[in-house]
């Protein structure tokens, strides 16, 4: 297990000395993880400690204080966005998928089109092979059919779950889920779990994953990470971090939890 290794040639995102500040309240103090080819990282912690604006800093939806965020060998920092750099963040996008807590589907199109619209905006794209493409991604996620169906006639499970195609139609090295069940009834969380664990192991695909699912963490997880108040507290594999916590905060978290 690669717990703490930000070096190797097999890491896809390594985050190094990632700071992030709004005005006075710093956010990220000094984070350091990488994520390695097929691995699943599920981040944890209390509302506040940094998980989600660590995600956001990855896919540079927020530009770190400091620090820098490398992601299949594109390597940024923060600071001024010149032409050059937003230039570099956008090619570093098209290696990433995102799913968030809310699904942020486009309403007025179907689940289909709402799962092509990113694919055919990338130079030569064919409409009959993002269609073909984006099918038998619904179909993966559960939804083939659904395809001709608007959100506001689909659940919120199956509202996410396009998302999910959504973001894997662009065929991205790596996967981020920010809490992406915390929106959804008890009921309909089961089979977006469901998908990203498919994910998991039948792609192989890496995640980072925010969630307070802890059942997934115990089954999918590779590594587990407890953020407390904008650093990393703890991180280990799943049976060490259940069964052999090191630190009382980790602890106490767990016990609420679960």
């Amino acid at each position: 297990m690669r717990v703490g290794d930000v070096t190797g040639n097999d890491v896809l995102v390594r985050v190094e000395g990632l700071h992030k500040r709004f005005g006075r309240l710093e956010v990220l103090r000094g984070v350091d993880m990488a994520l390695h080819q097929g691995e699943v990282v599920v981040i944890f912690g209390r509302s506040g400690s940094g998980k989600s604006t660590l995600l956001r800093c990855v896919n540079f939806l927020e530009d770190p204080t400091e620090g820098t965020v490398e992601v299949a060998g594109y390597r940024l920092g923060g600071g001024h966005r010149t032409r050059r750099k937003r230039e570099q963040i956008r090619r570093l996008r098209l290696h990433v998928g995102m799913v968030f807590q809310q699904f942020n589907l486009f309403p007025q199109l179907t689940a289909l089109d709402n799962v092509m619209c990113g694919p055919m905006c990338l130079p030569g794209a064919e409409d009959k092979d993002v269609r073909r493409r984006a099918l038998g991604l619904l179909d993966r996620v559960g939804l083939a059919d659904k395809a001709d169906e608007h959100p506001i006639r689909l659940s919120g499970g199956q509202q996410q779950r396009v998302a999910i195609a959504r973001a894997l139609a662009m065929q991205p090295e790596v996967m981020l889920f920010d809490e992406p069940t915390s929106a959804l009834d008890p009921e309909l969380t089961g089979e977006v779990l469901a998908v990203m664990k498919s994910l998991a192991t039948e792609m192989h695909m890496p995640m980072l994953v925010v969630t307070h699912e802890m059942g997934f963490a115990r089954e999918v997880a590779d590594r587990m990470v407890f953020f407390h108040e904008g650093v990393i507290l703890e991180e280990g594999p799943p049976q060490q971090v259940f069964g052999a916590t090191r630190h009382p905060e980790t602890r106490t978290f767990l016990d609420a939890v679960l």
